[in-house]
């Protein structure tokens, strides 16, 4: 099950992805990333402090959007991930392509940094 909390703070957007992300449930995460960007974000993070478990089809969802990041020039990172959904990032080597932070003042700090 994932549960999705959007948060504005100061001049960032923050998702918190409560659960796990899976092929059954990708789509919402999906549809929460592309209403953060339709709202013109330029800053956003993902908090991944209690995510427990992400599939591919999860991860496929950040990798969609990394093009569009870049283009319209916002600041993306995820912060918080246990050892075990960090290590998937690292194997599939998205750790490479997005900035993945322990906190989220150094992912803070990487964002801007980026």
């Amino acid at each position: 099950m994932l549960q999705l909390e959007k948060i504005k703070e100061e001049n960032k957007d923050i998702l918190r992805l409560i659960g796990e992300v899976d092929a059954s449930n990708s789509v919402l995460l999906d549809q929460s990333m592309q209403e953060i960007l339709e709202q013109g974000t330029t800053f956003l993070l993902i908090d991944g402090s209690q995510l427990s478990y992400i599939s591919s089809a999860g991860l496929g969802v950040f990798m969609s959007y990394l093009d569009d990041f870049s283009e319209r020039g916002i600041r993306f990172a995820i912060f918080g991930l246990n050892e075990q959904v960090s290590e998937v990032f690292k194997i599939l080597g998205l750790d490479r392509l997005i900035q993945i932070a322990p906190d989220k003042s150094t992912a803070i700090k990487l964002a801007h940094e980026s």
